[in-house]
């Protein structure tokens, strides 16, 4: 097998349609970048100016109803190493954005067409042998366009966004979403190349890596395992047998193909192999795994080691089972590793860039850097973007990050009629094949929100007895993902209510029944308080999440002379009443500041300590809650999202509050009766480590000067991975009625400076209606080229300390924030670039401030 990539792409306006000001002139030949978009050429080439900024999103949606055509050459293939032109040569590519024609030559000249695409999600591959030097074209049809014929075509079905991004199998986002910009760019978004072969090559290849016997048998340091290789392949002739030889580690099998036949199964067996775990469980052991082809002929001509084709990939040796087991409760859903039950600690993804093609290994090693930072162990790939990239497999597979994989299919009504049915099949197919024997993945998800939107939004009344979906999440793709990826795990969607018996849905109920299977939780922060999570004593929260403005300097892109309610504000606002929202969800603890810095920290504080509360509160019912998926990590441009990391890579304050929230050991206080606080107060200490924790649990009630007004100390022991609870005495359940607002309680296990020292925290009242003082404390600066540390010493109580470093300097990072100190307390900042001190205390903020000096 030989790869040649294709030179010296240019990209051509076919069809413009009308910008805001009338007619679009373009040149009629730009130059382009492959992989790429048309987006992304215009930029390059200045002509037209970025849409992440400002209000230019609003003047490029021509863009996404033109047609354009991207050209290139078909280069030439030296010899193979017998000096013999090759049997085939292939047009291979990994990722056509979306409704494409490809042609060789003049396009309009007979047998020049290659075929005709219409799925962004998919790899396609075309016969192009005697082809080279020739030009070869792809021509683009408007996305918008065609989407809106589609749709027409298939019956309109219920979408939550206003164009029918679920009648073409494209990234429904790139039609923009409640946190995304809108772009409907088409392009060669993935990898294109020639290949080149003769004889036969792999077509596909299937590994699944399993330990044998029960790898969580105690006291076993290690297990035999074994590696299933599935082979199927393809011919330039039929006449001749082929030889399969497959290596993991130091261990080899073989197999032969008879003339005739394309497919084989062969298994490696080691005697022994170290398991892959998840972050936090043990270290995630990958081992080096090399299937070739070969022909199987003995003539004395013949050369049977000659590798015609091969294929390298990582194994990694692990079990891993989603239970749905019914119980007192309801029924659970538990992910388990090894036979390890697992809590899973999670973050939902979506693309990290509206055009994934810019996405770099780089870029995501960062944001898994941010992911292991807040303590999480798993990512959710959402269902409205894309089937992730090598380079993300990769990057989990090495970390131990476990990965929950959509299929692409989010708030809406897709059709299960011809030509989409063909395509989805073909596209999920071709995903769970190139992913499933991936280490790192744990899930394949049917969709996002469809089964709920077809059961409790309303669907019906339109569908008019139309398809929705079902068949895909209920019988195609649990039936594929058995054959081809049997180590992963599958459920028909998400949110979730099962009926306990495998992947069935308990209809009598809605699919967001907290008590039983997955649940999202969107009515808090959309119109409910963030104390309202106490409301659920949920089996499993896949989605919840809570609105904030990205970091100062990234918003400084919105608008010339930023207002909250300013028009590049409301561009970068997606949300349908999000600055409403924002508001309502603020007030019960704090004013509403009129000073736009104030606004902007009174803003992300409440965004992190929504999320911190919810995390603890569903961490505080493990193992009746098993776990929790925060919408969302990442932005994939500037905006006010739900995002822990902003557009520009910048990390909120959020993020360091799911750091503290996301402990492996948690020492948490929560009412006993969640929303109901007349029941008094529980300590729950959550240890998600392989050592037991033992106390004594201290507990003291201190007035907000420090003063100590009451203690206690209760006996405390949590056995490794469990919870155990303490519920508080009276006096440390209610606040005094004369002084409730000046109170607050301290519950801790150790010494401050033990290593393993925990503390938790419980405010009587809000902030706003706290006596909480104005802040005062020291700050020091030391810093050396590269690296600075900022100590802070508290001379009153300071609640939530944080560094808005980038204020400070907007190529730093910090480690740490959403932090309280006692009078008389130290905490140092660790940040990674060059402060002084002035512009250190300029750049620090903390929830005093908003109740002292709310501006």
């Amino acid at each position: 097998m030989m790869k040649l990539s294709l030179p010296d792409w240019t990209l051509h306006p076919a069809r413009l349609a009308k910008g805001p000001q009338g007619e679009i002139t373009l040149p009629d030949e730009i130059p382009a970048t492959v992989p790429g978009s048309v987006h992304t050429d215009l930029l390059a080439a200045d002509l037209i100016p970025d849409p992440m900024v400002g209000q230019n999103e609003l003047g490029q949606f021509w863009i996404g109803e033109s047609d354009w055509t991207y050209r290139s050459t078909l280069p030439s293939f030296p010899l193979d190493a017998d000096g013999n032109p090759h049997d085939r040569v292939d047009l291979v590519c990994d990722g056509l954005d979306t409704v494409a024609s490809l042609a060789v030559g003049d396009p309009a000249s007979e047998g020049a067409s290659l075929g005709r695409v219409a799925n962004m999600h998919r790899r396609h591959r075309f016969d192009v042998t005697g082809h080279e030097g020739e030009v070869l074209s792809i021509a683009f049809e408007s996305p918008v366009r065609a989407a809106n014929r589609m749709a027409q075509q298939l019956r309109p079905r219920h979408h939550d966004y206003p164009h029918p991004y679920n009648a073409i199998r494209k990234m429904a986002c790139s039609f923009g979403w409640d946190w995304g910009i809108a772009t409907a760019t088409s392009g060669i978004w993935r990898d294109i190349r020639l290949e080149a072969w003769s004889t036969a090559r792999l077509a596909r290849v299937l590994t699944d890596a399993r330990p044998v016997g029960d790898p969580s048998a105690p006291g076993r340091q290690g297990c035999p395992g074994e590696v299933t290789v599935r082979v199927q392949v393809e011919r330039a002739g039929d006449d001749t047998d082929l030889l399969v030889r497959a290596t993991v580690g130091a261990f080899t099998s073989e197999a032969t193909i008879p003339a005739g036949h394309n497919e084989a199964s062969l298994t490696v067996t080691l005697d022994e192999v170290a398991l892959w775990w998840p972050v936090g469980h043990g270290d995630p052991a990958l081992y080096d795994s090399t299937i070739t082809l070969h022909r199987a002929d003995t003539g004395s001509d013949a050369r049977p080691d000659r590798e015609l084709d091969r294929d390298e990939r990582r194994l990694g040796f692990r079990t891993a089972e989603w239970r749905i087991t019914p119980d007192e409760h309801g029924i659970g859903m538990a992910l388990h590793v090894n036979g390890r039950l697992v809590e899973v600690r999670g973050v939902n993804w979506i693309p990290d860039d509206p055009f994934p093609h810019r996405t770099t290994r780089g870029q995501l090693a960062a944001q898994f850097g941010h992911a292991l930072a807040a303590n999480l162990n798993l990512v959710r790939i959402w269902g409205g973007g894309v089937y992730e990239s090598e380079d993300f497999y990769d990057l989990a597979d090495e970390l131990g990050l476990l990965v929950w994989q959509d299929f692409t299919f989010a708030c809406a009504a897709y059709a299960e009629e011809e030509p989409l049915f063909s395509s989805i099949i073909a596209e999920a197919r071709d995903n769970v094949a190139r992913l499933g024997h991936r280490a790192s993945l744990v899930l394949f998800n049917g969709n996002n929100e469809n089964l709920e939107g077809a059961q409790d939004w309303g669907w019906s009344s339109t569908l008019d007895g139309h398809t929705w979906g079902e068949r895909y999440y209920y019988t195609e793709f649990p039936a594929i993902v058995a054959e081809l990826a049997p180590t992963v795990g599958y459920l028909p969607g998400s949110p979730w209510t099962p009926s306990g018996d495998g992947i069935s849905s308990d209809l009598s109920l809605s699919p967001n029944e907290p008590t039983r299977g997955s649940m999202h939780s969107w009515a808090t922060w959309n119109r409910l308080p963030a104390t309202e999570y106490r409301r659920f004593r949920a089996r499993f929260v896949a989605e919840y999440g809570w609105q904030a403005p990205p970091a100062w300097t990234t918003m400084q892109v919105f608008d010339d002379e930023i207002t909250p309610t300013s028009p590049g504000t409301f561009v970068h606002q997606k949300a349908m009443s999000g600055n409403n929202n924002l508001t309502r969800g603020l007030l019960p603890n704090l004013a509403l500041p009129t000073d736009l810095e104030a606004w902007h920290w009174a803003l992300q504080w409440n965004q992190a300590e929504a999320i911190r509360l919810a995390i603890g509160w569903f961490r505080s019912l493990y193992p009746i809650c098993t776990g929790n998926i925060v919408w969302q990590l990442n932005d994939c441009w500037p905006v006010i999202s739900w995002s822990a990391v902003d557009g520009h890579g910048r990390a909120k304050p959020l993020l360091h509050a799911m750091a503290q929230a996301n402990s492996p050991r948690l020492l948490t206080l929560q009412p006993i009766g969640g929303t109901d606080l007349s029941q008094g107060l529980r300590a729950t200490l959550v240890n998600d480590t392989d050592s037991p924790v033992e106390g004594p649990l201290v507990v003291r009630r201190l007035s907000l000067s420090g003063e100590v007004l009451d203690d206690a100390e209760y006996p405390l022991r949590v056995e490794a991975r469990a919870a155990a609870t303490v519920e508080l005495g009276r006096a440390f359940s209610a606040p005094s009625e004369e002084t409730g607002s000046n109170e607050m309680l301290v519950a801790s296990i150790g010494r401050p400076d033990d290593r393993g020292y925990l503390r938790a925290l419980w405010f009587f009242a809000t902030p706003r209606a706290s006596d909480l003082p104005r802040a005062r404390y020291r700050v020091e600066v030391a810093a050396d080229e590269v690296a600075s540390q900022v100590i802070v010493t508290a001379e009153t109580l300071v609640r939530d300390l944080t560094l808005l470093v980038d204020k400070a300097n907007p190529t730093a990072s910090v480690d740490s924030g959403m932090v309280t100190l006692l009078p008389g307390e130290t905490h140092t900042f660790k940040v990674t670039g060059v402060l002084d001190t002035a512009s250190a205390e300029r750049a620090l903020a903390c929830l005093n401030d908003l109740v002292t000096d709310p501006r």
